[in-house]
């Protein structure tokens, strides 16, 4: 056999697959169903390691399901409008579709290296009208269903920029391109009313019981139902022109005797009247105007306030009175725009309070506190315990005295029990070019009217200027401008462009059915959907998420399905870590301009320059850490890479990239690339398909390992431990390479255990095993061949071999009987030279010994 040439394989192998339409789904099928999908990409230009384990996680799944007879659905497209796409736009003074449609080109042939079994024939792109054309008649049809509205809100704008930024474009106060202070401003929004499914979105995550357990708690804390009361103190002075009373809502009445102020946000409309006569209100609420609209922000700044002057009757004593405050940490959009602060059980409340010199009123006292000596000084306490210096609740459990304040509070007519959610309306507005337009036409006469359905879809102007500040859509001097539908008069189209999670809340939906004509049938949808395997970053687990939940919910409303959820299984992968590097100037450098030294040091590699070696973090542009995937792939070749992905760590946990890792995956591809030779004795020379009938005990011990290692890895690929997978292939490749014998059945059995081998590797590894079993003789691509099956009466065994790792790397296997003591299989693992080696003459920290499956050595 000649040297392994990668890249030539890996081109061969995947104009073969596409020749063959290998991949293409069709719903004419006899076999059950299996829609797996990765979370689709925004096209920046280049694909980088996360993409490549994400990818690859989704492409053996694929490959698996196909060959254990599923008719599988396995698609790839753009998540395309953004704002990187108009930044670039600015920035090269090209229109944002030249950029992006480019870098689709570009990364389209960047994943088809990789031989990822996609059906491009379903490819689109969100930014393209033949798409969202859909998007724009289903927001009409929310619309017609009440389910989309318009409404004013308060937003962050960039006074220089003259537009909305979103909370992560506010950088410390400041627009992050402008760099000018940013305001808060109100604006009139489009929302999408995803309040109306709040109780059915909270119900349903019970019944998901294929995704993480972390994103199912994520949901259920963002969407946030709670249960508490409405209250209303009443004003001891009522100002002019304001209402009797500030209304509250919280979840904890049982504190209100630990009360010490009133917090009202800087926009609350009482607020906003007072501060027309007080300058130093009026001050206030222009330095809070430029904090942004970020909870998060406002949570970390510190905490500020302005005494009104006004005071409130305590709901159940009027005696006391409460002195209220305008506060920068409290938002109009959160609740009423108003708290009670109770300062001895909420750190904020406390932080505000010690800063204005305000009581602090425990009235928890936790389990064996003395009540005369417990105080609460700069740390809030937010535990359990019982209710004390709280008159009638005095004594009740936390739990308890909930129910009973609220009882009280509606027997004195200051407030009612009620539920509340977290889950705000989605707000859909966004003042961008590069986006879907909204369609909507409005007119002074007749409102806000959509646009005719037979005009769909709106689509942007190609001629766009953006060297004016501002969104270019409404700076154009043509597009906005048409007539109204209902009156024929002079009318002015509506500006706001989708947020871009619009797209990706129905592009699974897209995928079951590429007809030009309709965005989706309601047969295709329930042919594929739910989509069975989903896949995707874990910082995508609430708002991507929970929008697509309610994007289903919504489209079935309108009439557009029958589906309750579309995603059944959730799986969210970790994220590819690697060192970071620092010159001696404190500049970051990139892994390919430095080389290791001896054991610990780390130079430069054009001037051996010590570096400073930094911490294994997550892969970024701005530290340098990163390693093009492409280099990997035109170095080592896609099998290779694909390999380490698989090898490393657990899909859902972070995977460190390293160079030896790499190499390592290399060696077991070259290895089995060796072991396929003729030299070899196991490789071309036709043994025939059927078993011996005389088996000498070195036959059937490799044939029984063969047997248990279809099992183990079949049952590992199900639950997505592709990492022992990889160690299970390893084990069997020594297993091979181990029998010796020269006996026909001994002959026999290396081949059906080379045989095995490839197939098992082929999901991940496809193009190196297609190579290796055409030159064994086959006719048949692997692709299309079924997953091979364990025989049962191989899969009892007097002993089995498992793994042996050193900090996660695998140094070597064991042999043990079933069940042994722990202690034996330690003994044995730590007599292995490469862990010997490793250890040098030192004890392990821990060993940690799974039955039957692994030993972990801890050095």
């Amino acid at each position: 056999m000649s040297r392994l040439d990668a890249p030539s394989i890996e081109r061969k192998w995947q104009q073969r697959w596409q020749d063959a339409g290998c991949f293409n789904a069709d719903m004419a099928s006899d076999k059950p169903k299996y829609y797996v999908l990765e979370m689709f990409p925004y096209p920046s230009g280049r694909i980088h390691m996360g993409h490549v384990r994400n990818y690859t996680l989704g492409d053996v799944v694929a490959r698996v399901k196909r060959a254990r007879g599923y008719n599988v659905l396995h698609p790839m497209g753009w998540d395309a409008f953004g704002l990187p796409a108009e930044n670039a736009a600015i920035e090269r003074g090209v229109h944002p579709a030249k950029w992006t449609y480019e870098n689709i080109e570009g990364m389209r042939e960047q994943l088809k290296s990789m031989g990822l079994s996609y059906d491009w024939s379903r490819e689109f792109a969100t930014c393209d009208p033949s798409y969202y054309r859909f998007e724009q008649k289903m927001f009409l049809d929310f619309m017609k269903n009440d389910l989309a509205y318009k409404k004013e809100s308060w937003v962050n704008w960039d006074p220089v920029e003259n537009t909305v930024l979103a909370n992560e474009q506010v950088v410390d106060g400041c627009g992050w391109r402008s760099g000018a202070p940013v305001e808060r401003r109100l604006l009139s929004q489009w929302f999408l009313k995803i309040t109306a499914f709040s109780e059915d979105l909270l119900n349903a995550i019970e019944g998901l019981d294929r995704w993480p357990d972390r994103v199912r708690i994520m949901q259920h804390n963002w969407i946030g139902k709670s249960k508490g009361a409405r209250i209303t103190f009443q004003l001891t002075e009522v100002p002019s022109g304001a209402d009797n009373g500030i209304e509250v809502f919280t979840t904890r009445p049982d504190t209100l005797y630990g009360a010490s102020f009133i917090a009202l946000a800087a926009n609350h409309p009482l607020i906003l009247g007072l501060a027309e006569n007080n300058t130093a209100l009026h001050d206030f609420v222009e330095e809070c105007n430029r904090m942004g609209t970020s909870q998060a922000t406002i949570e970390a700044a510190e905490k500020k306030g302005v005494d009104t002057g006004l005071t409130v009757d305590h709901p159940f004593d009027p005696a006391i009175k409460l002195p209220v405050y305008a506060a920068n940490f409290v938002l109009m959009d959160y609740g009423t725009g108003a708290i009670f602060g109770s300062a001895g059980h909420d750190q904020r409340d406390l932080d505000f309070a010690n800063k204005y010199n305000l009581p602090v009123i425990p009235v928890v006292l936790p389990e064996g506190e003395d009540p005369d000596t417990f105080k609460v000084t700069d740390t809030a306490y937010t535990g359990d315990g019982r209710l004390y210096n709280s008159d009638f609740l005095n004594g009740m459990t936390v739990e308890d005295g909930i129910p009973a304040a609220i009882a009280k509070l509606e027997e004195l007519n200051s407030g009612t029990g009620e539920t509340t959610w977290r889950l705000r309306d989605w707000g859909v507005s966004r003042q961008r070019f590069w986006g879907c337009p909204i369609p909507v036409i409005h007119c002074d006469t007749c409102g806000i009217e959509p646009v005719p359905e037979d005009q769909l879809p709106v689509t942007l102007p190609d001629d766009v200027d953006f060297d004016q500040p501002g969104n270019p859509i409404a700076n154009h001097p043509t597009w906005k401008h048409t007539t109204c539908p209902k009156c024929g008069g002079k009318a002015e189209r509506e500006t706001d462009t989708f947020d871009t999670f619009f797209e990706s809340s129905w592009y699974f939906l897209r995928f079951a059915d590429p007809d030009p004509e309709i965005a989706f049938s309601k047969e295709a949808v329930k042919y594929w959907l739910p989509v069975d395997q989903y896949i995707g970053g874990v910082e995508h687990a609430v708002l991507h998420l929970l929008y697509s939940r309610f994007f289903t919910r919504a489209l079935a409303a309108c009439g557009y399905l029958d589906l309750d959820e579309p995603f059944d299984g959730m799986m969210t992968q970790g994220m590819v870590c690697h060192q970071t590097f620092k010159d001696q100037n404190g500049q970051w450098l990139f892994p390919t301009e430095v080389e290791r030294q001896g054991e610990d040091q780390w130079v430069k590699t054009d001037t051996d320059q010590i570096v400073d070696a930094g911490r294994i973090e997550k892969m970024s542009k701005s530290k340098r850490n990163v390693v093009d995937p492409e280099l990997i792939i035109s170095g080592y070749g896609a099998d290779t890479a694909r390999l380490f992905m698989m090898s490393d760590s657990p899909p859902e946990r972070d995977m460190e990239w390293t160079n030896s890792g790499v190499e390592g995956a290399s060696r077991f591809i070259h290895k089995l690339w060796r072991m396929s030779s003729s030299e070899n004795g196991i490789g071309l020379a036709d043994l025939g398909t059927a078993m011996p009938e005389t088996l000498d005990d070195a036959a059937k011990t490799l044939i029984g390992a063969t047997h248990r290692t279809i099992a183990s890895i079949s049952e590992d690929i199900e639950r997505f431990r592709f990492n022992r997978c990889v160690a299970a292939l390893y084990s069997l490749s020594n297993s091979i390479t181990d029998a010796k014998g020269d006996s026909k059945a001994q002959d026999w059995a290396r081949r059906f255990a080379l045989e095995t081998l490839v197939q098992l590797m082929a999901p991940i590894a496809p193009h190196i095993t297609e190579e290796i079993w055409e030159n064994l003789g086959h006719d048949q691509m692997i692709a299309e061949m079924a997953w091979p099956e364990a025989d049962p009466k191989w899969l009892i065994e007097e002993t089995i071999s498992i793994g042996v790792q050193v900090n996660g790397k695998l140094r070597g296997t064991i042999d043990i009987v079933p069940d042994c003591d722990k202690s034996i299989a330690e003994e044995l693992a730590l007599a292995l030279p490469g862990v010997q080696k490793i250890l040098d003459g030192q004890a392990p920290k821990k060993v940690i010994v799974v039955p039957n499956r692994i030993v972990n050595v801890v050095a």
